[in-house]
């Protein structure tokens, strides 16, 4: 492969690639000391995001979250289950708490921008809902830069990544992904952390009914049997997860009884892998004996270095 063709495969690979620095459903322990009232702490796994430090509280039956004068009632949720996909409908119904807590990301940053727009004089009327939260969010990472430095570091730190170019014939556009990347973070940390800049209550009552139904999954019945797991997300038709599956399962075999080992095919239920944040595929996600992840990957993995992750996580044949 001569060195331009080098450059745009890795430049490919980048693209596919997400860095994720913390688990979707691991609990933070720099959360506030009210934590012991919120979603996070009572139902853990029911929200990841915005309503991870809700509290539960008392409600009307038709109010499922506040926040001050905004609210979202269980007709706005259906109404919205109702605009989706018909092939992914059946998933929303079965998952209303996904559903409103994207829903709640959405109505939550459009107020902060609103309050934002108003403090720079901008002018709103022609602007839609979803302009305005990407015009507050471009704000607010604008000042985030990547250095020379951090970029060399990550190449020198991922040499299988790039097949011998240059740092100086990619550089550029490494910056550009790191950049992405790190801008990506801090929205994600910044919507994760709303419950400590407002309050927002989530009706008690039907979050109790929803977390029944947010357990019944396999990977969630993996993470609580007391046992470490490697959940392998991946698609039928995907050449790197198809080359993934004998891996998948010579080590179902081999750990039989000592480690859980499941497989989400997240084009056929696109909520498991939204839920698990998984944005490219395959991802090979373990997690320790508690259900806390310990550890991700994305992308075609051989099978000694999902061997050698196994034991860091003190499993032996």
């Amino acid at each position: 492969m001569d060195s331009k063709n080098q450059i745009l495969f890795i430049l490919n690979i980048l693209m596919i690639l997400t860095l994720i620095s913390y688990s979707v459903y691991g609990i933070d322990d720099n959360l506030s000391s009210q934590s012991s009232q919120t979603a996070q702490a009572k139902y853990p796994g029911l929200f990841s995001s915005a309503l991870r430090l809700a509290i539960y509280d008392s409600m009307p039956s038709s109010e499922l979250m506040a926040r001050g004068n905004l609210k979202i009632t269980q007709k706005q949720l259906d109404d919205e289950i109702k605009k989706s996909p018909i092939g992914l409908r059946e998933q929303y119904k079965n998952n209303q708490f996904f559903v409103l807590e994207q829903m709640a990301i959405s109505q939550l940053l459009a107020s902060e921008a609103k309050v934002w727009a108003e403090s720079k004089k901008i002018n709103t009327k022609t602007l839609k809902e979803s302009e305005l939260i990407n015009k507050y969010l471009t704000d607010m990472t604008s000042k985030i830069t990547v250095s020379t430095e951090e970029a060399n570091w990550f190449f020198n730190s991922n040499p299988e990544m790039f097949g011998g170019v240059k740092f100086a014939e990619i550089e550029s556009q490494l910056k550009n992904y790191l950049l992405n990347n790190k801008k990506q973070e801090f929205t994600e940390a910044y919507i994760n952390d709303m419950g400590k800049r407002m309050t927002i209550k989530v009706n008690d009552s039907w979050a109790k009914l929803q977390y029944a139904k947010a357990l019944d999954n396999p990977v969630e019945k993996a993470l609580r049997s007391g046992k470490p797991s490697f959940i392998n997300f991946g698609a039928t038709g995907c050449i790197p997860c198809e080359m993934m599956a004998p891996i998948r399962e010579e080590i179902k075999k081999e750990y039989a009884g000592k480690l859980n080992v499941e497989f989400i095919n997240v084009r056929e239920n696109q909520i498991m892998g939204s839920r698990y944040g998984i944005s490219s595929i395959p991802t090979q996600v373990f997690y320790d004996k508690d259900g806390k992840e310990v550890y991700r990957h994305t992308g075609f993995w051989a099978k000694e270095k999902v061997v050698e992750k196994i034991s860091e996580l003190g499993v032996k044949k």
